[in-house]
């Protein structure tokens, strides 16, 4: 596999001194600059607090925890991408030495058919190792020497192992996406959105990634749009939820699906009915809804932005953290919950490589 981030590092290290409230220039402000300006300062303010709070929350193997699994490979790797788009590289600043660990103990849990979960991995490992997958994509860059050539040897197993789980035989309707276990016959939104992203991000540094593959899931995630509403299903045949709107755009812009009628549908279905405190899976809808919406950008980003940002600024906790209300957001526990926040408050910095325009 060959680097096409060369100079990323670097870049990261640039942009990292660089918030959101520098961004708008130094003139007297109009009232609605100075609006703009404080709601950066706060969004600023919320990601050192929560990373301040997740830095204390690592685990002195390297890895964090859920409320019901206890470490967690997915925990673990929503974690240390908080960090990441937040502009923190390995082995720089304050918080330099939390992600060469984490790195080291999230490697250490691959199986043999290049799984990676954790010793407890749920009713659905493959959530697990698609969010892993991702963030080794994402990390690979920023690495060197030894570290570096480890980390893309894991993640090209990891990558095997996705290609041949969405290659294992499933009747049509499922065609092209994933669900929980490496041979399941059945497919679904959420976890086919998490493969489909490492899959981009893998292949866009390089790995060996068949256009074919990603084709085949668009056009699986394609099946799930929901005409009457604009939004995304479950799957085939299941209705609409903001969050699985959130999932759906998601997922095909990352993959040069940019504007097209099914994510612009699912960007005017959030917009009519923006998302809620109460919204089933609450914290996962914020991280999906923001990023797409930020993705589709135009008109809609700026409808969007400052809603979505005040939703989830309005729930962190004093010490920095955000906790999870919905049952099985709960289970997951606060990392989670603080890790999806922190992706979707940070989406302007342009750190992590796939959530750019």
């Amino acid at each position: 596999m060959q680097n096409t981030r060369s100079g990323g590092r670097r870049r990261f290290l640039q942009q990292a001194t660089l918030p959101l409230a520098a961004l708008l220039p130094a003139h007297v402000l109009s009232a609605d600059e100075v609006e703009e300006r404080q709601l950066n300062q706060r969004i600023d303010a919320a990601i050192r607090k929560s990373l301040n709070w997740l830095a204390a929350e690592q685990q002195p193997s390297g890895a964090w925890t859920t409320n019901d699994f206890g470490e967690s490979t997915a925990t673990t790797a929503l974690a240390m991408m908080a960090f990441m788009a937040a502009g923190h590289v390995p082995n720089e600043g304050p918080w330099g030495k939390l992600l060469p660990r984490g790195l080291a103990w999230l490697m250490s849990q691959q199986r043999d058919n290049g799984l990676l979960v954790g010793t407890r991995a749920g009713h659905g490992p493959m959530y697990s190792h698609g969010i892993a997958t991702l963030m080794l994509a994402e990390i690979s860059g920023m690495l060197g020497g030894v570290q570096e050539q480890q980390c893309r040897e894991c993640l090209q197993r990891a990558v095997r192992l996705i290609i041949d789980a969405q290659n294992h035989p499933r009747p049509e309707e499922h065609s092209g996406g994933w669900r929980y276990q490496p041979t399941s016959r059945d497919s679904d939104l959420s976890v086919s959105a998490w493969q489909l992203l490492s899959l981009r991000a893998a292949r866009d540094i390089g790995c060996d990634v068949p256009v074919e593959n990603i084709d085949r899931a668009i056009a699986y995630l394609k099946r799930l749009h929901v005409k009457h509403d604009g939004g995304f299903g479950y799957m085939v045949g299941h209705g609409s939820t903001i969050t699985r709107a959130g999932t759906g755009i998601t997922a095909l812009e990352v993959c040069g699906e940019h504007r097209t009628p099914e994510t612009l549908a699912a960007a005017r279905l959030i917009l009519s009915r923006p998302l809620v405190r109460s919204e089933h899976y609450f914290f996962y809808g914020a991280y999906y809804c923001t990023v797409g919406m930020y993705k589709v950008g135009g008109s809609e980003w700026q409808q969007a932005r400052r809603h979505l940002y005040e939703t989830i600024l309005e729930l962190q906790s004093p010490i920095g953290y955000w906790t999870p209300e919905d049952g099985t957001e709960r289970q997951a526990g606060r990392v989670y919950s603080t890790s999806l926040a922190v992706l979707a408050l940070s989406i302007e910095y342009g750190f992590l490589p796939i959530y750019q325009r």
